[in-house]
C-alpha cells in the first residue's frame, strides 16, 4: 500500500463525494435486490440511483481526463501536481 493520500492531490471534497455517492448507491441496490419496498420507494430509490450513477459517471470522466493529461505532461518529462489549463 502507498503512503501517498489520493485526497491531497484531488481537489477538495472530490474523492469524498465520490465514495459518498458509491456507498449510497450500493445501499439502495441492497435494499432494492432485498424486494420489500413499496413500488413508491422502489421507484424513488431508482430515481435517486439514476442520479448518482450520472454523478459517479462525472467524477470518473473527470478523473480520466486528468490521468490523460498527467500522462501527456510525462512524455516531456514533467510530472507534477495536476494543473488545470487556464483557457
Amino acid at each position: 500500500m502507498s503512503d501517498t493520500n489520493p485526497a491531497e492531490s484531488a481537489p477538495e471534497g472530490e474523492l469524498a463525494d465520490f465514495e459518498q455517492s458509491m456507498a449510497e448507491l450500493e445501499a439502495l441496490i441492497e435494499r432494492m435486490e432485498q424486494g420489500e419496498q413499496s413500488l413508491e420507494e422502489a421507484l424513488r430509490d431508482f430515481e435517486r440511483g439514476i442520479h448518482l450513477t450520472r454523478h459517479c459517471q462525472k467524477a470518473l470522466s473527470a478523473a480520466e481526463q486528468k490521468v490523460e493529461i498527467l500522462l501527456e505532461n510525462s512524455e516531456d518529462g514533467d510530472v507534477g501536481p495536476f494543473q488545470p489549463d487556464a483557457s
